[in-house]
């Protein structure tokens, strides 16, 4: 039986400094560290973003993906570090992986030496393995011009630098409501189609997590997890795709059926590659290190609830 999950005395409590606060799974972040006690300040790149903030509880620190001035001195003045924010500019991933390196870059240089947290949000896409991948796997992408920058394994590089880096591999469905990920863009495809398509006979497998389960596990690895650990946030082994794509069709009123990957890659930019693509993933050591048992709603009981219906 694993352990429960654990919140810590506010003799342990933290003060946490979280980019992309404001967004759909930083919002939840904070709402989790601030219910377990810790202080919390999100970085934010304008008013709006200042006010979802201040909403939550948390302080705010002005600033964006690019002001790596103010990242630093957001680092600088905490106790921990989750970093959350990405550019997500799908048309120029070169932009985004840039300033993803230089991000973490900068952060794990100002947390160097001191032993402080560090949990960083890396992708859990690792397709071709034939099963489903582990925490073991060594990430493939190496270097300032590979996805995300390479930014997982240059954080992992300061593990014996002094920082107590972790690494959160978030399922590509990260759902719940208010979600504008890839299921809703997924969704909007499907409406402007009049279909909801999956590619070939749509077996291939996407795993999935509820917001809430993400947030709960980023804060018990900011909490608990050792120097250098992998964290695979994934409630959902892998949901087949014609199942999602099937569940879309019901809510949203048309027929599901199968198109060429090619096709639909060309119809959903970037996102539609990936709908071709099989990675199921494992949590197993997840959930044994850290006692993690996701208890959200599945990606089928959220898009049936409406959550995608709406544009």
């Amino acid at each position: 039986m694993s352990a429960p999950d654990i919140i810590l005395g506010s003799e342990s409590t933290m003060h946490v400094f979280v980019t992309g606060a404001s967004g759909f799974i930083g919002r939840a972040v904070v709402a989790e560290l601030i219910a377990a006690g810790h202080e919390v300040t999100g970085l934010a790149r304008s008013q709006a973003s200042a006010s979802v903030i201040k909403d939550l509880g948390a302080d705010v620190h002005p600033g964006d993906l690019d002001d790596l001035d103010q990242i630093r001195q957001g680092a600088n003045a905490a106790d921990g570090v989750v970093h959350l924010a990405n550019k997500h500019d799908f048309a120029h991933p070169e932009i985004s992986n840039r300033a993803e390196r230089a991000a973490v870059q900068t952060i794990s240089d100002t947390l160097a030496g001191s032993d402080r947290p560090f949990v960083l949000a890396a992708g859990l896409a690792l397709p071709g393995l034939g099963r489903p991948s582990t925490e073991r796997d060594p990430n493939p992408a190496v270097g300032p011009d590979s996805p995300r920058g390479g930014a997982e394994n240059l954080a992992l590089t300061y593990a014996d630098r002094g920082v107590r880096v972790i690494s959160a591999r978030f399922a590509p469905t990260v759902h719940g409501e208010g979600d504008h990920g890839f299921i809703s863009i997924i969704a909007q495809a499907a409406r402007r189609r009049g279909a909801s398509v999956y590619p070939g006979e749509g077996h291939n497998r996407w795993p999935a997590v509820h917001r809430s389960d993400a947030a709960r596990l980023v804060r018990l690895g900011l909490e608990d997890a050792p120097a250098g650990t992998i964290l695979h946030v994934a409630a959902e082994e892998g949901v087949p795709v014609r199942r999602i794509a099937e569940a879309l069709a019901d809510r949203l009123g048309v027929p599901a059926k199968p198109a060429p990957a090619e096709q639909i890659a060309d119809e959903i930019p970037f996102i539609g590659g990936f709908l071709a693509a099989d990675f199921p993933t494992t949590s197993t050591i997840t959930r044994e290190l850290l006692g993690w048992r996701p208890t959200g709603p599945t990606l089928l009981e959220d898009i049936a609830a409406g959550h995608y219906d709406q544009p």
